[in-house]
This record gives structure tokens, sequence and C-alpha cells, in this order.
């Protein structure tokens, strides 16, 4: 997050002292009324606080090429260099800085390159909240929100700034992000003690808090970093959070470092102990340190995810961090949902079902059309969940639309995931006043009475044709209020049956995650009965089903026993549905969930991936780390390969600095303790390691063979560790062939033999791509890209004469005879059929190691919701206030 010049003191002295303030004092502060500000209003002053932003995800220049340069090896070359320029040696100390500058400019454009992408992801990336602008809801971005604004909160909904409340309905805010507490706290409108703790702000609102139940309405008092999550966001690093991915990376870079230093102090100390120059005993072991470490390996990674993420966005798909690709690819349980995934997810209704002869359909319908939580303007439902508004845009319910001018509700039982309904206090044309309650048949019938046999036997044979059903409930009374304790001997008037028929296409996308070997299990709130026949009609096994109920009876260890032969969970509540997450990730693996309710945030967060789409409820979507503008399987199948492949390309390039190029300088260093000369100069070494960098640049673009993506891959290090010290040797037993050629059959000189060294280097450390790439005997059975053959092909031809150019002299070559290279044809293939004895023996008896459950930070929730109040714009420091 970039902090700079602190921002306007914020209004009132911040929320604290607006909470201590009344409703009417707070608005006459503010400047304005309930009706909210004027767009003009509005504008004014945005330019004056600036965005409603904690954090700011542009792309920086400087930070990137800080990571191309941080590296301590670098700077002690870059010394070293300086120091042999001024006693003397000034144009290998050219030629080393020409280099380094070259290597360090081809990783930072890269790198860079994908910073841009990720930031041009998160612009496409849009969270918005209802305010009343011109005197009518509009909705905005989150971080256009202004003090002053007027904001309307509803369940699911994340806070969007510092509110002071002056209307509620049953509103709880969990602010477990700012406070640690747990329970959601119960919020009012009355005013509060000055200096009361934030805990205990009742009357207010506060960023980054959820929206557990109810709704409310309030003023926005302070924005930005000027909230109290601003200023607590402030104080925490921002980084992005770690992935097992990018640990897996630190922890491979870390392998390479320790046997870089191990190496480069044995070959200094030797060095010296032979009398040879102090200065180019220290180049030279610097140039080795640096060869071996893989100084090209973030841009590398950089690139693959960039360009991973330009085809995910192309097939509807936008990742948070660029890291989340390849943490889809680690998925091998998938836990959905079923609308929208398995069925068309465009709900429409059907029928209305009366409870019995005296109840028409038509009043069943009018009742179901006032128990909702939809506020109506201009003829048209806004907000609301999608079975009301496919209830409200049905031509079947136009003459009872019409009817409801007549009645007034008083009063809103907002729905929640524990009661499974909404009610409303409903006052009749004619006076009368009754409660009109809708939800979940079972739970609303249970609250019935005399409820007929008729028509519970139609309530099963819907649930039985796959329809999606809510029961429509009602009773007179006389008051002027409404609670849940109120929804009890209710007469069921009838339900209301809604389709969702599964999509004709999703047959085909369950096919090709269990080719991918993931295992999909729906999680839903629908009926067991329902959930079981689209499963069985899109031909994913059925029989194991489990409800809500029967998932609290189970224990951990009988629970996680049920997972892997239940398909289907049913009527599950959220703190259900994290635990199946929670016990799942237990036995390692992958474990993605997919999930657009409220009722699924905590699900998402407990989940490795997090899968969202982009029509979700803010909480959804935040606790998401893949957001899904099409919600689609098919779409998850691409991103679960496109992880995989990209994975798969990063271990080429982790494999290859493990084999030919770590064996390369393994054997230099070597060769150095018997000859009487360098074997190449430190120049040389690095220009070498420029060209075979360069050359691996292109590897993102590489095909991965099919069996490859059949089950995720994880970080090895003791895999890693075994192909190092496996094919590591071989490649220096080549090395080894080279010295002996130069010297006793071509009797080189020392620049001959250095020019005979880099070509043959360079030639076997680039080639051994084409063996490395593949699991496949022999290679060739596998087909490499095109960018990739070229980038290969092109570095050692590049190589190979670069000794007979002008430059030859200025780097240190001399031209080779033909001899040389006949007998180097024939070492490289020599060397490439070894390479692929080994790996089908190294294959076959490679053991896979058992990947765990990851661990997370106790900031995790907080860092991921700061990102949401993100802009491309520099974000303002927080306020201090005493």
């Amino acid at each position: 997050m970039t902090l700079t010049a602190p921002a306007p003191a914020p209004p009132m002295g911040g929320i604290v002292a607006a909470g201590a303030t009344s409703t009417a004092g707070v608005l006459a502060a503010l400047d304005v009324s309930a009706g909210g500000l004027s767009s003009a209003e509005a504008r004014r002053r945005a330019v004056w606080w600036g965005p409603n932003a904690v954090a700011s995800h542009r792309a920086r220049l400087l930070p990137v090429l800080w990571h191309q340069l941080r590296s301590p090896l670098l700077a002690l070359l870059l010394t070293a260099a300086l120091a042999s320029y001024f006693v003397g040696e000034r144009s290998d100390a050219v030629i080393i800085g020409v280099i380094v500058a070259l290597s360090v400019g081809l990783g930072f454009a890269n790198e860079y390159r994908a910073e841009k992408a990720a930031e041009a992801l998160h612009d496409q990336i849009r969270h918005e909240t209802v305010v009343q602008r011109d005197g009518r809801p509009t909705r905005i971005d989150v971080t256009d929100l202004v003090p002053g604004d007027i904001v309307d909160l509803h369940l699911g909904d994340i806070v969007p700034a510092d509110i002071r409340l002056f209307s509620v309905t049953g509103l709880q805010c969990d602010e477990s992000v700012l406070t640690g507490e747990s329970l959601p706290v119960d919020k009012g409108t009355a005013a509060t003690p000055p200096a009361t703790p934030l805990g205990d702000l009742t009357g207010c609102a506060l960023m980054g808090t959820i929206v557990r139940a109810g709704s409310g309405t309030g003023a926005v008092v302070s924005t930005g970093p000027r909230t109290e999550f601003g200023t607590i966001a402030a104080g925490l690093s921002t980084h992005q959070l770690d992935t097992e991915f990018q640990v897996g990376l630190r922890k491979f870079s870390m392998l390479l470092v320790w046997v870089a230093g191990a190496l480069t102090t044995s070959i200094f100390v030797t060095n010296v102990l032979l009398h040879k120059p102090i200065m180019d005993a220290l180049l030279f072991s610097l140039a080795i340190a640096v060869g071996i470490t893989p100084q090209l390996l973030p841009a590398v990674v950089s690139t693959s995810l960039a360009a991973g993420s330009r085809r995910m966005s192309r097939r509807q798909v936008l990742v948070k961090r660029l890291v989340c690709i390849e943490d889809l690819g680690n998925v091998d349980v998938l836990f959905t949902d079923k609308t929208g995934t398995l069925t068309v997810g465009r709900i429409d209704y059907m029928r209305a079902v009366p409870a019995g002869p005296d109840v028409d359909p038509a009043t069943v319908r009018r009742l179901g059309l006032l128990a909702t939580e939809n506020a109506a303007a201009d003829g048209q439902a806004v907000g609301g969940n999608p079975l009301d508004q496919a209830l409200w845009d049905s031509p079947a319910t136009l003459d009872q639309r019409a009817d409801l001018a007549g009645s007034t509700r008083l009063g809103v039982v907002p729905f929640d995931h524990d009661r499974m309904m909404v009610s409303v206090l409903v006052r009749a044309a004619d006076g009368r006043r009754s409660i009109v309650t809708k939800g979940a048949p079972e739970a609303v019938l249970d609250r019935c009475v005399d409820v007929p046999d008729a028509a519970r036997t139609a309530l099963a044979a819907e649930f039985a044709a796959g329809n999606r059903v809510v029961a429509v409930a009602t009773r007179p009374v006389d008051r002027d209020h409404v609670s849940a304790a109120d929804e009890h001997d209710l007469r069921l008037a009838g339900f209301l049956v809604f389709l969702d028929p599964p999509k004709h296409d999703a047959a085909e996308s369950l096919r090709r995650l269990d080719g991918l070997g993931v295992a999909v299990k729906v999680v839903t709130g629908d009926n067991a009965a329902v959930a079981a026949k689209v499963c069985h009609d899109l031909g994913l096994p059925g029989d194991g089903v489990l409800t809500g109920a029967e998932v609290d009876a189970l224990d951990d260890a009988a629970l996680a026993a049920a997972i892997d032969t239940t398909t289907v969970f049913a009527r599950v509540s959220p703190e259900g549905k994290a635990r199946i997450v929670r016990i799942k990730r237990r036995g390692g693996g992958g474990v993605a969930f997919l999930g657009d309710g409220v009722n699924d945030a905590l699900a998402l967060h407990t989940a490795d991936v997090g899968i969202s789409v982009d029509s979700g409820t803010d909480v959804a979507k935040d606790a998401a780390d893949v957001i899904l503008l099409k919600k689609s399987l098919d779409v998850l199948a691409d991103g679960v390969a496109e992880g995989r492949r990209i994975f798969a390309n990063t271990i080429k390039y982790v494999l290859m600095g493990t084999s030919s190029n770590f064996g390369n300088m393994f054997s230099a260093a070597g060769a150095s303790l018997f000859l009487s000369f360098l074997p190449m100069l430190p120049s040389q070494i690095l220009l070498n390691n420029m060209l075979y960098g360069s050359s691996q640049l292109a590897i993102p673009t590489d095909n991965v063979d099919e069996e490859q993506l059949h089950r995720p891959s994880h970080w090895d290090i003791g895999f890693i560790r075994r192909f190092m010290l496996l094919f590591g040797p071989l490649s220096s037993v080549f090395d080894f062939l080279t010295f002996g050629l130069m010297i006793t059959v071509l009797h080189a000189h020392a620049t001959e033999f250095r020019s005979g060294w880099f070509v043959e280097s360079l030639a076997t450390q680039v080639l051994v791509i084409f063996a490395i790439r593949t699991h496949r005997v022999p290679f060739f059975r596998s087909h490499p890209s095109l960018p990739m053959t070229l980038a290969a092909l092109g570095v050692v031809t590049v190589g190979a004469v670069l000794p007979a150019t002008p430059l030859a002299h200025t780097l240190g070559f001399t031209a080779l005879p033909g001899t040389f290279f006949a007998a180097l044809a024939g070492m490289v293939v020599a060397y490439l059929c070894l390479i692929e004895v080994a790996k089908r023996w190294f294959y076959r008896t490679a053991t896979v190691t058992r990947v765990g459950p990851r661990r997370y930070s106790r900031t995790r929730h907080l860092v991921r919701r700061a990102a949401r109040f993100s802009t491309a714009e520099r974000a303002a420091a927080p306020t201090r206030r005493a």
C-alpha cells in the first residue's frame, strides 16, 4: 500500500465523536439531508477528500526495479567489478557492468509488464454500494463514496465506510476484523458516550465489517484512511498474501543460495591458496554464484502468471492476485452450490400451489409478492433474492402487482440463514393487519398449524421433480410491529414453484473436472431431494446425501470419512459449510469452494481457493480469490488446467537450473582448481548466464503434456534436491569430457579453451530443456511450443557464432576449429541420450510427498479486505488522532 501526504482531518473528529452526537446533529454537521447529496456536491467533496481507499494497486517502477537489484550476490559482484576498474582491469569491469545491466533490464521489463497486467486485472473487479444521490437510490463504486453520502446497508454487505446510523431494522454487524469479537453486534441509532471503544459503538457501522442480519441506513462520516479500518490497515504490512506457490519458490531459491554460498566460498579460498590473483578469484567466484542463483525465476513466473491471467480473463475468469491461478491448479476437491453452476441459474416462476380448496393461486402469488425485502421503484423491483425477482418479473403476477397498492408494509423481519424465512407486517386497505411469512418449506411448515396432508404430498411431488419451492403462510395480528417471535401458529396459504433446469453443458463440464482429478461435491441450501435429482440427471453420483442436521450430528472423524462418500450436502448452515471445508482440508490437497451468498463467506475464507461470481454478494466476493464473470464449471475447468500448466512450466525452469546449469557451474568451479588459468572469465560466465536466461523467458509459452494436467502438482524440495544430485553430475561428466577434448586433442590455449567451454556449456544447458520439459521417453514424442524452440535454438546459434564475430576479442573469445563443432554435436547427442535413460529411471522411482493443509496468517482476512478498498491512484495517509 502506498501512503503519501496526510489526508484532511475526518469530519466531526471521526466516527467516535459522531457516535456521541445525535443523528440530527450528524446530518447538520455533514450538511446533508436524508435524501442524500447531489451529484455535483459529491464530485466537489471527492476532490477534497479523495477516493475512499486504504491501498493502491498501481504498478510502480521503483519497487519492481529494487526487486531485481536486491540480490546481495549481485551487489557484491558490482562492488568487486568497480574495484577491478580502479586497479586497472577496466575492460573486464565494463563488460561485467554491461552484462549485469542487460540481465537486470531483462528481468525488470518482464516483471513490470506482469505488474501492469495485475493492475489492469484489479481494475476489472468492481465493488459497489447503494447510496442516495439526487434524491434516489444509485449504485456507485465503493471508492467513490464521500463524507455525507447516505448509504443503505443490507444482509451480506461489507460496510463501505465509517457510518453513523439513523435507521435500522434488526441490524447486526460482524466486527471481528476490527475487534476480534466473533459474535455479531446489535446496532441501533442512539448516541453513545464520548470516547466509547470501537466494540461498543452501537450507533455506528464501521468500514470493513459485515452485515450479518437486518438492514440499516446511515450517513458516511469518514472514508478511506480516515476510517478506523484504514488506520489499522495502515499499521499492517499490505504485501500480498503468500501462497504455497510463493513459499515453494522461496524455499527453492534459498536452497540454491546456500549451494552457491558454499561453492563460492570454497572456490575463492582454494584459488587464493593456489596463488591466483585475488581480484580474479573474487570476480570468478561471485560470477559462479550469480550463475547458479535463479536470477530470472521471478521474471519467468511473473510472465507465466500474467499470460495466464490474460487467457483466463478472455474466458471470463478474474483472479484477484496472479498467483491465485497456480492455486487453482492445486485443487482436487470442489465444493459448489447448485444454482447457476449445475443449473441454468435463470430462475423462472412456474405456478402457485394452494394449500387447500379455500385458497386460490392468485392469493398465494399476492402474499408471495408482499413477503419480500424488495424495494419497488418506478414499477421495478430493486434488490431482493433471485426467487423474489423471478416472482416479480413473471407475467403471471401482473394483476397481483397492481393490487399491492392497497396494502401497506408496516414492518419487516429480514431473512436470515438460521430461520430461513422472511416475515412482513401488512395492513390491508380495510385496516386489518396480518403477518405474511415466506421461506424454506420445512422451516415454514414447522411454524404452521393444521397443514393438510394433501399439501405435504404436493410438496413432496414438486421436490421429486427437482423444482425449487418456497412456502407462504399468514395469520392475523393486532399490533404495530413484528419480530421473529411472532412466527408461530401460521396458516399455510400454499407454495410458489420455480424452475431452474440443469445446464445443457453441465454434464460435460463435470466430465472435464473428473478428467482433471477434481471431485465435485454439491453444497446447497435447497432440499436434499431436489439437489439429488439434479445431480442424477447430470450423471453425478447423487446417492450419498447428508443434510445439515446430519452433518451437525457427526464428530470430526466421522465427518471426514463421510465427506469422501457424500456428493450432496443439503440445507447446511454457514458454519456447517465452513466445517465441511475445514475438515476436508485437514486431509491435505487443495480444496476450492464456489459460492455467491452471504452464507458462503465463512466457507470461502476457509477454503484454499475461494471462488465467487460477479453478481454475488459483497461479502462473498470479498472472501473469494477468484471471480467468475460467468458462473460456469467449464471456465473453472479452464482455470484448473491453466494453473497446472503454469506450475508445470515453472518447474521446467527450476529443473533446468538444478541440472545442466548447476552442473556446468560446478564443473567450471572444479576445473579452476587444476587449470593454470580460469576456465571461463567472470564476464563470460555472466554472458553465458544472461543468454541462457533469455532463452528460458519463452518457457511460459510452452505446451504441457496432457497427462501432466490430470492431477495437481506441488512444490517438493526433496524431489528437486534428488533431481539436482542425479542430473547435475551427469552434466558435469560431459563438461569434463569437453575439458579433455580441448586440452589433449585440440591442445587449446587459455582463450581457445574458454571459447570452446563457453559454446559447449551454453549448448548443453539450453538444449536439455527439450528432454526435461516432458516425462515422455523419448522426448521428441512431446511437441514444444514454437517460441520456446526458436528461443533455444537461437541462443545456441548465437553462442556458437559469437567467437567468430568482431566482438570475440573484446569478450575474450577466439574462433574454434571445425573438429570442435563435430565433437560438440556428438557430445550433445550423447548427453541428451544419457538424460533420457536417467529420466526414465528417475520418474519410475520418484515418490510423491503428501501435501498437508496450509496455514494462514491471523491478519489474512484484514489484509484481503483492505484490497477491496483499493485504487490505482495514490492512497492518502491516515490522519492520526490524539
